[in-house]
């Protein structure tokens, strides 16, 4: 079938896209393909089936065509039809920000499960926001006021359109910054998250996707040469930032936990042990294939909860 067809059904559409994707090495070609199309045509997915046999004209099938191609060319879905769902809400995305993962929604229900109210009355801080989804869901489900950081102003500029679409932008309130820089050495945050770039040059050269690798934004990405470049400035600056009993939420990477670890306690002088351990199929997008989730907390005056937990990497 080529493109100087002057007619398609949406049926014939639907089996070109995929027979492209799955020529092409995608892992979802047909799901890819039923997004697209729907999204092309403006139909639910139930829609593109229940009209698989009406024709459609050549100029939207010529729109339709366009996003095959771009998926072909391992343009990720997200980022062709501009949105993304976490935690069962829509959020905007684009190339300026890393495309969220489910495993990023482990370290939101870790924050979820473990309020117990301290978190009222104060401000959550969440860095490295990216497009705000970490934020904006602790604003909606615990109706948090929260600060969100980022170094990249078109990061925060579809965060604070995230914010909009979910009326929180009168709670969720943005500063472009490099990290805490911004903050005067104040325990002032009963809450802290944070999913900071973690991935090592040595992964990042090594067999990531070509939708992670060639489209994801690489500031989101990019851990330094062990991956803990962030984190160890994270570690330096938490003592300075976290109420006395306030809880601290990361993402890391599925085999970084000891060396995480060892950068707390010799950046904080605090002794951590495992609180609690899940393992998860984690995914190829972003670095390695397995993934963790894990809860630390300092045995010293301070309640310091880490969530950490391995998604295919990616921003935020």
């Amino acid at each position: 079938m080529g493109n100087n067809r002057d007619e398609w059904r949406i049926a014939e559409l639907l089996n070109h896209g995929a027979t492209l994707f799955r020529e092409a090495g995608i892992e979802s070609p047909q799901v890819d393909a039923e997004l697209l199309v729907a999204h092309g045509l403006g139909l639910s997915r139930t829609e593109i089936y229940l009209k698989g046999r009406d024709i459609i004209d050549r100029a939207r099938a010529l729109q339709c065509l366009a996003l095959f191609q771009r998926r072909s060319s391992r343009e990720p879905l997200a980022y062709i039809t501009g949105e993304r769902e976490f935690w069962s809400y829509s959020f905007q995305v684009s190339p300026a920000v890393l495309i969220p993962r489910p495993e990023t929604e482990l370290l939101v229900k870790a924050v979820l499960d473990a309020n117990d109210g301290r978190y009222e009355g104060g401000y959550c801080l969440d860095l490295c926001c990216g497009s705000g989804v970490i934020g904006i869901v602790l604003a909606l489900e615990l109706g948090l006021e929260v600060i969100t950081t980022d170094i990249s102003w078109p990061a925060l500029e579809i965060c604070r359109s995230n914010c909009m679409r979910h009326g929180v932008d009168h709670r969720v309130h943005l500063v472009q910054a490099d990290l805490a820089t911004c903050f005067t050495q104040q325990e002032v945050f009963p809450l802290i998250t944070v999913n900071p770039p973690y991935v090592s040059k040595v992964e990042m050269a090594a067999n990531m996707q070509p939708e992670v690798i060639e489209h994801e934004p690489r500031l989101a990405l990019d851990g330094g040469d062990d991956g803990l470049e962030l984190i160890a400035r994270i570690s330096a600056a938490l003592p300075g930032l976290l109420a006395p009993g306030g809880d601290f939420f990361m993402e890391i990477g599925a085999d970084q936990g000891p060396m995480v670890k060892k950068v707390f306690h010799n950046s904080a002088g605090a002794e951590l042990s495992a609180q609690h351990h899940g393992f998860r199929d984690r995914g190829r997008d972003r670095s390695a294939p397995g993934g963790q989730e894990h809860r630390l907390q300092p045995d010293r005056h301070r309640q310091r909860r880490h969530h950490q937990s391995q998604r295919g990497r990616g921003h935020r």
